[in-house]
């Protein structure tokens, strides 16, 4: 189940951790519903997140437990947060739950992409902040400690990206003009791919 996740990664919401972690999370409620039952027929005991709000990604960082850093859960719970109905809602800050698949269960009159989680639960709140660059060769919106030279081969000028005012059409238009001023040739689809839904902020 979980080579096949690492497979298809790229169909859902994805980055890579400072470390080289792949994080992966729902794009949606049927993905958040899919993904997670994905993990849980696997048996591995995977760290996982979720915003103690909801309408969230459940995110998944595909490492064993012991690998993984105090930096990679910052970075996850950050891409976590961004990318929930939060960021539409102009939130600065967000809390986010950390807890481990093992902890999730799925009852019959649960909705699609919902879960329970039982058990102790760790929580950390975090700035809803990203900066542009490119993984593995893809566009991603990724938390700032994951801008890793390892991880981007093509140079980008620095754009970051808060909740604000500016519609993500317009803000995908105003990232392509910044990009082909660098000679960065990008589509819109691939800018509106990588960021979040609601509306921007673009610091340089």
């Amino acid at each position: 189940m979980l080579r096949e996740i690492k497979k298809t990664y790229q169909k859902y919401r994805w980055f890579v951790t400072s470390s080289g972690k792949l994080v992966v999370g729902g794009k949606s409620s049927e993905q958040n519903e899919l993904l997670v039952k994905k993990i849980l027929k696997s048996k591995r005991d995977l760290v996982m997140m979720h915003t103690s709000l909801p309408s969230s990604p459940f995110t998944v960082i595909l490492a064993n437990l012991n690998k993984i850093t105090k930096e990679d859960l910052e970075e996850t719970a950050i891409f976590t947060a961004c990318f929930s109905q939060q960021w539409k809602k102009k939130k600065k800050k967000v809390r986010v739950d950390m807890f481990t698949s093992k902890q999730v269960d799925k009852r019959k009159k649960m909705k699609i992409g919902t879960f329970g989680v039982y058990g102790k639960i760790s929580g950390k709140e975090v700035k809803l902040k990203l900066i542009l660059c490119f993984q593995k060769g893809i566009l991603r919106a990724v938390p700032l400690k994951s801008f890793n030279k390892t991880y981007t081969k093509m140079k980008i000028p620095r754009i970051i990206l808060e909740p604000g005012k500016i519609g993500k059409k317009e803000a995908a238009l105003k990232i392509k003009d910044i990009l082909e001023n660098d000679k960065i040739k990008v589509k819109i689809e691939e800018i509106e791919q990588a960021i979040p839904s609601g509306g921007f902020k673009i610091l340089r």
